[in-house]
């Protein structure tokens, strides 16, 4: 399973089911020896529609796009934010001015790495310019923070000048933010902050960014070499780098998979062709794994990105619909916007039988999330982050919510008595509007991934044994990927969602505080919002979605992320946290989304040295190739244990306030 989405997310991460299989990394028998000269090589399963690293949020294309364009930060293996393009910085007394000092030397050079022109203050400026002018899927990022953007955005104010970036010189850039964030430099691993070059944007025009070599400049540690739809992307090595002393694979090649033969992922690791690979416990060929790998098959880390079962709470589109009239599709939304119904659904989800389809039965609670945010992304005093939401949320409705429990890796909602007795209440009062039973839900899923299809399967077992057929039916939709990304993952307004409920997106972390997560269901500004078939009151003219806002109460919803995120010195941090805890639990005991699993927690054999990637919950660092050193043999189980022990005591013991590069 992929990350991050996305956050949307990676978007953030907005991050599609199809990628599940991601990070089934490849490399031929020359990438065994781990030495400079190395290749490594990838599955990918979605092709990249843009490489406009200001504009998009898909981690389709950030996944590669980071590798290709530094910004002021970037992350190392234990999570602790470093300076890039930055070398060094200071903030003022008021905590609203960042003045960096950008490292002098850094080369633009194009896709056949011949110098350009040189990275200056000034391409920061242009590139947020630019970021606004073809209205980035990221802006939600950084709208609300910079000093003038969110006027300039809405055209309030018509003179960029009047936004809070600033070249003070060639090798000074400023930020003045509308209030202290802590957080802030967290920020800055995005694309949305990355520099452009002026004199080649003009040139290309419209051009920038389109999903060709040519299309942009590069001052990251690659360049992409080859890019053919549904065939193959690949990276060399950029010789003009600035870190080029920290990359030590030259080559990265990832070729197209659908997903349809899983198994062929670990006989090409067993060739020796591949550096890693995923593994399934529940295919024929896993017997082979265990005969020849036993010793080596280990799980991954969860990750920040949360993936979720998505309603559709304002559905407009009927192309893959099991649905025949009108009245079945007014009835699935009157359903669909009754609270006890969706708690219902949630309450009969068994999460574990789930994620066995994917990981199998020893590992299928390892990767369970109970909430949107991670329970252990920030601490609240000695108290992790989902404790205090527990707590909240029992204190809100002790009967349904007495026993649940949100922290990851264990089955925290399953509970077939109390999704029958919610969803007795649904019913009454849905027959009370008229509605016949049984509601149809249509889930769209990729025909291609028998993974993906036996997890739909699983969801339908799951809500129909326990509410009952006569009741609920799961309709799976079976469809190609076009069709499959286009009612889904791909889809750009809320009225192109074409779903009941959809598996197909998830959520990871824009930067280090629970608002990253929960802001992207503002009724006003919400990232995505629209995967819940609602726009943006602030994005959306005339509103079209006020009626099911109103009815579902998400206006109260707003009113606690704004009493949160006006919580902003650093000595009430704990404060902060603990109103967006208040927010969160209004969330979960709403449940407008069902929160299933995270990215990582798979199983698979692997050549890369453990723990020499990049690592944050927040940005793009999981995706750099930067850093990563490759070995000759297949991990050991043995080996991966020692190495998450030692890397969890390092990252403890580094963990700091990044000030050390500051004046």
């Amino acid at each position: 399973m992929n990350n991050k989405m996305k956050k949307v997310v990676v978007p953030a991460l907005l991050l599609s089911s199809t990628v599940l299989l991601a990070a089934c990394g490849s490399g031929d028998k020359k990438s065994s020896s781990g030495e400079n000269g190395s290749t490594y090589n990838y599955v990918y399963t979605t092709d990249i529609n843009s490489l406009d690293y200001t504009f998009s949020a898909r981690n389709t294309n950030s996944d590669h796009f980071t590798n290709f364009v530094d910004g002021l930060f970037e992350n190392d293996q234990y999570g602790n934010l470093k300076p890039a393009l930055a070398k060094s910085w200071e903030v003022s007394e008021d905590g609203l001015t960042y003045t960096y000092h950008l490292r002098k030397g850094v080369k633009w050079v194009d896709n056949e790495g011949n110098d350009y022109d040189e990275v200056r203050a000034q391409d920061f400026v242009t590139a947020l310019k630019h970021a606004v002018e073809v209205k980035s899927e990221m802006l939600y990022v950084v709208q609300g923070s910079i000093k003038g953007l969110d006027d300039y955005i809405k055209g309030n104010t018509k003179d960029f000048a009047s936004v809070g970036v600033k070249a003070v010189d060639d090798y000074t850039l400023q930020y003045t933010l509308v209030k202290p964030e802590t957080f802030w430099n967290s920020k800055l691993t995005y694309g949305i902050m990355y520099p452009i070059n002026e004199e080649f944007l003009k040139s290309k025009g419209k051009d920038f960014g389109q999903p060709s070599a040519d299309s942009i400049l590069y001052n990251g540690a690659y360049i992409l070499a080859n890019n053919t739809a549904k065939s193959v992307i690949e990276y060399r090595k950029n010789d003009s780098y600035w870190d080029k002393k920290h990359v030590y694979i030259d080559n990265v090649k990832f070729t197209y998979y659908d997903g349809s033969n899983p198994d062929s992922l670990f006989k090409e690791f067993d060739q020796g062709n591949y550096s890693m690979a995923r593994v399934f416990p529940n295919s024929g060929g896993y017997k082979d794994v265990e005969a020849k790998y036993g010793d080596n098959v280990f799980y991954s880390q969860p990750m920040g990105t949360t993936y979720n079962v998505t309603f559709n709470l304002d559905r407009q589109s009927y192309n893959a619909t099991s649905k025949k009239t009108d009245q079945e599709k007014a009835d699935t939304k009157k359903a669909i916007l009754n609270k006890n119904f969706r708690l219902a659904m949630e309450f009969a989800l068994n999460k574990a039988d789930y994620l066995a389809q994917n990981v199998g039965k020893s590992g299928s609670e390892k990767g369970i999330r109970n909430i949107l945010t991670p329970s252990e992304f920030v601490m609240v005093g000695d108290k992790t982050y989902g404790e205090v939401v527990q707590e909240k949320l029992r204190a809100l409705d002790p009967e349904t919510f007495g026993d649940v429990k949100l922290a990851d890796g264990q089955e925290g909602w399953y509970n077939v008595d109390k999704a029958k007795a919610l969803f007795a209440k649904a019913k009454s009062e849905l027959e009370a509007q008229g509605v016949k039973f049984p509601i149809h839900l249509d889930l769209p899923q990729a025909e291609t991934s028998e993974m993906l299809v036996n997890q739909a399967k699983s969801l339908k077992h799951s809500v129909e044994s326990a509410l009952g057929s006569d009741n609920v039916v799961i309709d799976i939709k079976l469809l190609n990927d076009d069709a499959y990304n286009a009612a889904t993952y791909q889809a750009t307004t809320a009225a192109a969602q074409d779903f009941d409920i959809s598996t197909a997106s998830g959520w990871g972390p824009d930067y280090q505080d629970p608002s990253s997560y929960l802001d992207i269901y503002d009724s006003r500004t919400g990232a995505q919002l629209q995967n819940l078939g609602l726009e943006p009151s602030e994005i959306a003219k005339d509103n079209p979605s006020a009626a099911v806002v109103k009815e579902i109460g998400l206006t109260e919803y707003d009113a606690l992320l704004d009493k949160a995120d006006a919580i902003t010195a650093n000595d009430q941090i704990e404060k902060r946290y603990e109103a967006y805890a208040d927010a969160e639990a209004w969330l979960a005991a709403n449940a407008l989304q069902i929160p299933v699993q995270a990215f990582g927690a798979t199983p698979r054999v692997s050549k890369e040295v453990p723990f020499t990637r990049q690592f944050s919950w927040v940005g793009l660092a999981n995706q750099k190739y930067k850093n990563l050193k490759l070995q000759g043999d297949a991990v050991t189980t043995k080996q991966y244990d020692k190495a998450l022990k030692d890397w969890e005591a390092k990252k403890v013991e580094t963990a700091k306030d990044n000030t050390s590069n500051q004046k």
